[in-house]
Parts: structure tokens; sequence; C-alpha cells
């Protein structure tokens, strides 16, 4: 049977669950593997059409044309499945009944332990199933080795400000795979067409060709399209992350500088408060809230000195102080002679010439302090008695004592 997509619709229409069915038409399909991107376009197209028990048998064909292939190194159908791999898993498991899902579970995991589809597909296709048994409360999740329960986890852990890129994001995983292979695809038809030996088949199989490129090409350019337009939906949604970020950053930096002022004028405050304590004085909110400019650590001004008296005891008078000054007879000597003071009673003037006014200044203030003593008055008990009148040395000369005042004390003295 030539390949038509009539006749690859009747294939699939014809498949069932038996496996002898689907080895027949997967050897088929992989005859014409050269016509690999329609035929998964086709099978696809079919698949969402069929009612849901039909849709397992679909998976089922993939799941032998992609291993079949894998084990001849036969890359085309796996670079065309891979694309679409995620979307027909989730169609075929959505409304399933549970005993579908598990087997549809086994196939995936089958996939992952064979390393059939690259990481970032299987990812995809288990973030999808996830997503479809979240919107269940009551299915349980179980299979693929753990990776579905992880991937509902890891999306529920997804923070809300990125809630946003999720989508854009698994639409830009979803294209970038389907871009890369039609993009290979028809690199690899355009440089086969291009060959000069091409050139040289019937012109009906050469049209045939170009159509089957333009084709081709068709799809890589819409795929193309696709992934740009995942692209820059994705950018747009950072974008307003961006700038909500930014916006929330500039403000935080103006909270971080208010806060940062507080700060030190609680420390400038704590310090005056800590003077304070130890001056021992104490401080009002006048203080505290008053110009920061204001040293904090202002000496507090000291108590006046106390009154010291003085460690000398005053001199108190007694009896023998008053006979101690009956006579009063500095001598000084000058040129050589014995000077002495002459004694005056109450009644007689200091003199106001110094006998000494011509000696040194230190004899002279002596001379003079000297002078302004006077006799006391002997009367009464504190009489002293002079007996002999050798108390009284004639001093001689013109400066001695007068002799009537002589004559006086010695009467006195005598009475």
């Amino acid at each position: 049977m030539a390949y038509t997509d009539d006749a690859v619709l009747s294939k699939l229409s014809a498949l069932n669950e038996s496996h002898d069915s689907i080895a027949t038409t997967a050897q088929w399909i992989m005859f014409h593997r050269r016509h690999a991107s329609q035929t998964v376009h086709l099978w696809l197209t079919k698949l969402k059409d069929l009612p849901s028990a039909k849709r397992l048998n679909m998976i089922y064909l993939a799941n032998e044309v992609t291993q079949q292939s894998k084990a001849r190194h036969k890359d085309d159908f796996l670079n065309a499945f891979a694309p679409f791999m995620a979307d027909a898993a989730s169609v075929a498991y959505k409304g399933a009944p549970a005993d579908v899902q598990q087997k549809l579970r086994r196939v995936v995991d089958v996939w992952r332990e064979r390393n059939i589809f690259e990481k970032d597909i299987l990812q995809d296709l288990d973030a999808k199933l996830a997503e479809i048994d979240r919107t269940r409360p009551a299915a349980k999740v179980g299979g693929f080795g753990g990776h579905a329960a992880f991937s509902s986890s890891s999306a529920s852990s997804v923070p809300p400000e990125l809630t946003p890129l999720v989508t854009p994001q698994l639409a830009l995983t979803k294209s970038l795979q389907p871009m890369k292979n039609t993009a290979k695809t028809a690199s690899t038809e355009y440089e086969r067409l291009a060959d000069p030996a091409a050139l040289t088949a019937a012109l009906p199989v050469q049209a045939a060709r170009l159509n089957g490129l333009l084709k081709t090409l068709a799809n890589a350019e819409g795929a193309v399209t696709e992934c740009i337009r995942a692209r820059r939906d994705l950018l747009r949604e950072l974008e307003k992350i961006l700038t909500t970020n930014r916006d929330a950053l500039e403000g935080e930096e103006k909270q971080m500088m208010e806060l940062s002022g507080r700060r030190t004028e609680v420390e400038q405050k704590k310090q005056s408060v800590e003077m304070a304590i130890l001056g021992g004085r104490s401080v009002s909110n006048n203080d505290m809230s008053g110009d920061d400019n204001r040293a904090s650590d202002s000496p507090v001004p000291e108590p006046d000195r106390p009154m010291v008296e003085a460690l000398t005891p005053p001199h108190v008078p007694d009896d023998d102080d008053d006979d101690d000054n009956l006579y009063d007879a500095p001598a000084e000597h000058q040129n050589g002679q014995h000077q002495s003071v002459p004694l005056h009673n109450s009644s007689t003037q200091p003199s106001t010439q110094s006998p000494f006014s011509t000696a040194a200044p230190g004899i002279e203030m002596l001379s003079n302090l000297a002078s302004q003593y006077q006799a006391v008055p002997l009367n009464g008990a504190k009489r002293r008695k002079i007996e002999t009148s050798d108390e009284f040395p004639d001093l001689g000369g013109d400066d001695g004592i007068d002799a009537d005042v002589k004559e006086m004390l010695r009467k006195d003295s005598q009475g």
C-alpha cells in the first residue's frame, strides 16, 4: 500500500490492543520513515479524535515505533515523536480509568529506564500528568518511580511571584524540541534534493519530493514561529517581574537608610544616658530629644571645695603670758655694741624713730616690731618681785634706762 494520508489514517483506525496489530502497524509506519513528520501529525490528530478507552493503543504504537527506532539507531521517528509526546500522553491520561492510567505510567517508566526520550521531554511529560492528578484530589498519585510525586511537590513549591513564568516556560520547553527536530529534518531533505544525483530521477518523483520538502519546510517554519512566540511571552513575564523587583528594591533601600538613621539616633541617646548616669545627674526628655550636634559627654561642674580649718590651734593667753610680756628687750648688735630697746609703760607713746634706721632691712624690721611692745602695768596679784637691781643692769650710755624710771621700778618691787 502506497503512503498517503488516508492510508495512514486507515491503519490507525484498524489498530487494536493486540500485540500483532501494534507490531504490524509499526513495521508499515517505519518502512515509510522518510514521512515520519507527517505520520506523527496524523497520529496525534487521530489520538485526539478517538474515545478515551482506545487512546492507550495509540500510546502503545508510539512506544513500539520509538523503541524499534532506538534499537536500529534510526532517529527519524524519535525526533518526530519527541515534541508531541507530552501532549499526547496527557490527552490519553486525562479522563481515563485508573487501570488505563497505571498502564500509561508503566510505558513512561520504560521510556525513562531505556532513555528513549531526552530528559527535558520526560520532565515536561511528568509535569503535565502531575497537573492532571492535582485536579483530582481522589486520584492516587503513584508510579514513575516516584517522579510524578516529585514533580507535583516541585510545582507546588513554586513561589507565587514566579507562577506567571511557569506557563510560558513550559510552552517554550515544549516548542524547543519540535523546532530543533523539524529544522533538522528540513535541512536534511533540502540538502538531499540539492544533490545533483536527485535530478536524475523522473519528473513526477522530483515533483513529489519537492512537494514533501515544501511541507517539511512549512512545518519547520511553524515550529520556529511557535518557539519565538513562546520565548517572547516568557521575556514579557520576566520583564514584569524584573520591574516589580526593581521598584521593591528601591523602596527597601530607602527603608534601610531610614532605619540606619534611627539606629544612629538611638545610639547617641544611649550614650547621653550613660554619660548622665556616670555624672550622677538625671536626664530629661528635652535632653534626649535635643540637638544632636550638642556634645553628649560635656563635663559636669565640680562642687566647691570645703573650707579647711587651720591645723594650728589659736593661742590662749594665760597668767604667765602677762608676766612674760613685762620685759621685751630684744638685743641687736650694731657696730659691735650691745643695744637695748627701752621699755615704755601704758602712758608712754611708742617711738616713731627707730634707732636702727641705718641698719639692714631685716634688722630695721625687727627693731620696728620690738618698739611697738608696751610694758604691762604691775598691779594687783600679778606683780613680779624684783629682788635685786641686777635684773636691770645699767646699760650705760645715752641710750640706757632713765634713772627715775629705774628708781620707780625698784620701789614697786620692794613695796
